[in-house]
């Protein structure tokens, strides 16, 4: 039963358990406090999955504090993110894999993120068919503010203790929320936030919001609601789609109190209410009409028969923040073989077209594309101060070192095949 606490959940985690749950373990990420690589911990693979598991069923496994980096987001700004040592990793994947199973049962269908079987795009076709099918919505974005460092873990303790309460897991889950970051040598710990970076944050997460966010959208909004409410969260980004004004405002304005009770603030101005409902005018207003959710600005415009219909192209932030981490992989890497480049370059390429690759948005996987091939003749053409490359030489370079533009298949766009 999903409101049944369950007691005994560590057997489940044996050494096959632990070998599956390495196999599914990134294998190319960057290195923890420890510095030890996945090839150097492979390297004795079995022995040190047998010590992992003891220390892990016994209680002395220590849980290593994440190593912080800040990676630029394109805006002056940077974003902080944490690398836990490749052994953390494999043992956070397999408590995860057991923890899933059981919240599972649980969470809401209009949970979107970091779930298995559940796309993005497919919750962003969802809310579009949603919007499409009844003329738009008055729209509700949530932003909260550093929700991943803010989170309490009082509270997420409590939400766990309403379903798993075995001590071996719950144990390992704690030393994980106290193990703290390192930064500069020095390591910081706070009663709030989840393990930067570590495999088991976004399923933490999603317990704690499920409890704050989602049961409560259902049990208390719902029911006093008058009109239809569709709602997609994916992870802490969260839309609200109201068919009546009233029902988004009431939402609006018991919000800040809901997140508030929990100790989480809502930004004050990414946080807003948008009418947006299909134009009765001839122009497109593409201003406050619009909103963004994962990185798509969804907006009304006109298809090719002069219909009005919802579009959703690359949000202007997330298109900067891409080529302005393209241009700086080019910068600092112009000194590789080309090759090796080209290889690189292109799977950054399908990795941006995997994410944004939807209907409707070829324009923008386009101007990417192109804005790529720019920036990447730029820094070739600076490898030497005599600077012979032209665009000719350019074209017959590509022609050997392709890098792949975007193509139209059955599930969206994607690279071209070399």
């Amino acid at each position: 039963m999903p409101t049944t606490a369950l007691t005994s959940l560590s057997h489940h985690i044996d050494i096959d358990f632990l070998r599956e749950a390495h196999r599914r373990t990134r294998k190319d990420g960057a290195t923890g406090v420890d510095g030890r690589t996945a090839a150097e911990y492979e390297s004795n693979l079995d022995e040190n999955l047998g010590k992992l598991l003891d220390r892990f069923k016994s209680g002395s496994y220590r849980a290593p504090p994440v190593r912080r980096v800040h990676i630029p987001k394109g805006n002056g700004k940077s974003r902080p993110i944490g690398i836990p040592t490749f052994e953390d990793k494999i043992l956070q994947r397999a408590v995860a894999m057991v923890v899933e199973a059981v919240y599972e049962q649980d969470f809401k269908d209009f949970s979107w993120g970091f779930r298995p079987g559940r796309r993005m795009h497919d919750a962003l076709a969802g809310l579009r068919s949603w919007l499409m099918s009844r003329g738009g919505a008055w729209v509700v974005e949530v932003d909260i503010q550093g929700f991943f460092d803010a989170l309490p873990h009082a509270d997420l303790r409590d939400f766990l203790d309403q379903r798993v309460r075995d001590g071996v897991v719950r144990r390992a889950i704690g030393k994980w929320l106290n193990a703290g970051v390192m930064e500069g040598g020095v390591v910081r710990r706070g009663s709030t936030g989840t393990p930067q970076g570590g495999v088991i944050s976004p399923l933490l997460a999603n317990v704690f919001l499920h409890h704050v966010f989602d049961v409560w959208l259902d049990e208390e909004v719902r029911p006093r609601s008058r009109g239809e409410i569709f709602v997609v969260r994916y992870a802490d980004d969260i839309v609200i789609a109201c068919v009546r004004e009233d029902d988004a405002r009431r939402v609006m304005n018991v919000l800040p109190k809901r997140f508030g009770k929990y100790g989480l603030t809502l930004h004050p101005e990414k946080t807003r209410l948008i009418r947006f409902t299909r134009p009765n005018g001839s122009d497109d207003d593409d201003g406050p009409t619009s909103f963004d959710l994962l990185g798509f600005t969804h907006h009304w415009a006109k298809s090719r028969k002069g219909y009005r219909v919802i579009k959703q192209r690359t949000a202007k932030d997330r298109f900067r923040r891409g080529c302005q981490a393209a241009a700086q992989w080019c910068r600092s890497h112009r000194h590789l073989p080309v090759d090796v480049q080209a290889r690189i370059l292109g799977a950054k390429l399908r990795g941006h077209y995997n994410h944004f690759g939807i209907k409707g948005n070829s324009r923008a996987l386009g101007r990417f594309f192109h804005i790529v091939r720019r920036i990447w003749f730029k820094w070739l053409n600076r490898r030497s101060q005599k600077r012979h490359m032209t665009w000719e030489r350019f074209e017959v370079l590509l022609e050997r070192y392709p890098i792949p533009p975007p193509v139209l298949g059955s599930r969206g766009w994607h690279a071209a095949s070399p």
